[in-house]
This record gives structure tokens, C-alpha cells and sequence, in this order.
């Protein structure tokens, strides 16, 4: 139900409804006779309006959408032509256009809308339809211009999150390639320095023992055997440090996600799966946020599904969304950075489209 309801709590979306129902109050003494198509094209309009975002980036939809709402809201007008108020359907649908598409593409289609708007009105026996048209030709330009600055607004946040969702898995993949680097420092440390020094000493004890003035000491019986005691201790804490090794990449994972909204990151990652290689790490990062972007991008994906594996000495991946991926499939910019990558460490990848019709990426990087 939440997720019905989302298009009509965000805030253009809400103040065209709260205008649509102004509008529909006003028109609704002239609309006379006429009352029942006049309501159905202003419950057309709303409805079309409200689903655009549902219909994603698929260019020709949007068009067809708009094409839709450009002809509820000259009908309206045709039918309410006198009252003033219906015209206000046009800036709607200018501030609409003003959100998806740059100002190049906006103007002409403008253009179009108000010369269209002005023989509709002046059919209809409006006193002055040059006056009106020029009325709310101002208010076209400042609908339009707070609509494309919102949106501006909201892009720059967005790419602010990216942004910091990226530095932040960045520094994760840094913070985990020092811990190791420097685990594996001191695991050095203790077996070149210590070990030595053990060894010394277990050495110089064996001597003693061989003294036959200390052969029967109980306490050099203890010392040997403290020292053969610690010896072991070392090497386990040395082959701990040794193994304990590895990039959180989930963590990483999960701070790429962060920021989208959709698609929702499900990651299922394998208990034996370890990356030691922070290169191999960033280029599986950097390939998992490619494949989020791309399915909120294109594909309208509600999920990712990201399962990561061990495949004997390789790390296989399969990522898949749930969107509705366009065939053939086609390589863009970002799907072939995603192969170049791979391929530069070592690298593997394979596109097909999955059984629910999203984009289903399979590749394999060595371990």
C-alpha cells in the first residue's frame, strides 16, 4: 500500500493534485452537460500524471504519456474554455516536462502547447485569448524553472550520497588492505624476532641440561619446558595472524547501496569466500556498483540479487535484477568499463538475460 502511495507523496506530484482538484472545483459550474467527460479527463490527467515515474526511461512511453495529458488538457479546455482556471492544466503539464527533459526539448514543445492552447481557447469564445495565453505563459516559466531547479536539486543530492557512499567503501577496502598489511607486519615481526630469540634460548637451556652440575636442577626441567611451551604459542599466533586475512567486502558492499533507494542490495556471500588482493576487492566493488546503477537506471529494479562464491582457486559472482532488461543487450559505457576492469584483473564476465527478464551478470576473478 506504501508503495502505491509513494508517487502521490512527493512533493511536485502533491501540489499538481492539490492544483488538478482546484481546477476541478472551478471548472466544474461551466462544465454543464459536459460534467461527466469533464471529470474523467481531469481523472485521466491525474492518473496518467501520477504513473510516469512508473514508466521508467523508456522514451517512447514517456512520450505517449505526454501526448496523453497534452490532449486531457486542451479538451478541458475546449470544454471549460470561459472560466480561466482550466489553462492552469498546461502549466502542470509544462512543469511536468521541465522535470524530464532539458530546456532545448522544453521550449519548442511549449511553444507548441500555448499556440495550440490560444485556438482552443479563442474557438471557444474566450474574450481575449492572447491575453490569457501571455498570462499564463508567465506562469508556465516560473513552473517550469522551480521544477527543473528541484530537480537539479535533487540530482546533486543523489550524486553527493554516491559520492560519499563510494569514499566510504573506499576507505573500508584501505582500512581492511592496512589491517592486513599490517598483521601480517607483525606476524613477521614475531617469528623473525622472537622466534629467533626463543630459539636462542631453548638452544642455550638444552646446553645447560647437558652440564652435569645442572642436569638434575627440577627448575631447568621447568624453563625448558616454558620455553618449548612458548615456542608453540608463538607459531599459532603467527599462523593466526597469518590466515586471518581478507577484505570485509560486505561491509563495502553495503555502503555502495546505501544511497539508492532502489534497487534494495541482497547480498548472499559464502562463508569460505576470502579476498586477500585489495585490487580484486575494488574491481568486484566497482562491478556490483555498476550493475546497481545500471538496474536503477534502465531496468526499474526493485532488487539485486548479489551472491558471491568460491570456485576452487577463483571467486565466481552472479549478480541479477529484477527489472525488465531491453534485448538484444547492448554494452554501454558502464558495462564495458565493468568488462575492462575485469579483464585487468584477471578477470572474467558473461551477460544474459534472467528467467524474470532483468540483466543477469556472471563473472569470475581469481581469488
Amino acid at each position: 500500500m506504501h508503495g502505491q502511495l509513494k508517487p502521490l507523496l512527493q512533493p511536485l506530484n502533491l501540489a499538481a493534485l492539490v492544483t488538478l482538484a482546484t481546477v476541478a472545483w472551478s471548472v466544474d459550474g461551466e462544465l454543464g452537460g459536459h460534467r461527466l467527460a469533464g471529470w474523467a479527463l481531469l481523472g485521466l490527467f491525474a492518473l496518467v500524471l501520477m504513473r510516469m515515474d512508473a514508466l521508467g526511461q523508456r522514451p517512447r512511453l514517456r512520450v505517449a504519456g505526454y501526448a496523453v495529458l497534452a490532449a486531457c488538457a486542451m479538451a478541458v479546455v475546449a470544454l471549460a474554455p470561459r472560466t480561466g482556471t482550466s489553462p492552469i492544466l498546461v502549466v502542470v503539464l509544462v512543469a511536468a516536462l521541465a522535470v524530464d527533459y532539458p530546456a532545448w526539448r522544453v521550449l519548442p514543445a511549449a511553444a507548441a502547447l500555448n499556440l495550440l492552447l490560444y485556438l482552443v481557447l479563442r474557438a471557444g469564445g474566450h474574450a481575449a485569448p492572447g491575453m490569457a495565453v501571455g498570462v499564463f505563459l508567465g506562469f508556465q516559466a516560473f513552473a517550469a524553472l522551480v521544477a527543473h531547479y528541484a530537480r537539479s536539486a535533487e540530482a546533486a543530492r543523489d550524486r553527493l550520497a554516491q559520492v560519499n557512499a563510494d569514499l566510504l567503501a573506499t576507505r573500508a577496502l584501505l582500512a581492511d588492505s592496512i589491517r592486513d598489511a599490517e598483521r601480517l607486519r607483525v606476524a613477521r615481526e614475531l617469528h623473525d624476532v622472537a622466534g629467533h630469540r626463543l630459539t636462542a634460548l631453548t638452544l642455550n637451556l638444552r646446553a645447560l641440561a647437558d652440564v652435569p652440575a645442572l642436569a638434575g636442577r627440577p627448575e631447568l626441567q621447568v624453563a625448558r619446558t616454558m620455553a618449548a611451551e612458548l615456542m608453540g604459542d608463538l607459531r599459532q599466533v603467527v599462523q593466526a595472524l597469518r590466515q586471518d586475512r581478507g577484505v570485509d567486502l560486505a561491509t563495502a558492499l553495503h555502503a555502495i547501496a546505501a544511497p539508492f533507494p532502489r534497487p534494495a542490495l541482497r547480498l548472499a556471500m559464502a562463508q569460505d569466500v576470502r579476498i586477500e588482493d585489495a585490487g580484486t576487492a575494488e574491481a568486484l566493488m566497482r562491478m556490483v556498483q555498476e550493475a546497481m546503477t545500471n538496474a536503477a537506471r534502465h531496468g526499474q529494479a526493485r532488487h539485486l540479487d548479489v551472491a558471491i562464491r568460491r570456485q576452487d582457486n577463483r571467486i565466481g559472482v552472479t549478480i541479477e535484477d529484477d527489472g525488465r532488461a531491453h534485448a538484444p543487450l547492448r554494452e554501454g559505457n558502464g558495462l564495458s568499463g565493468m568488462r575492462e576492469r575485469l579483464a585487468e584483473a584477471g578477470g572474467t564476465l558473461a551477460l544474459s538475460m534472467s528467467a524474470r527478464g532483468g540483466l543477469r551478470i556472471e563473472a569470475s576473478l581469481p581469488a
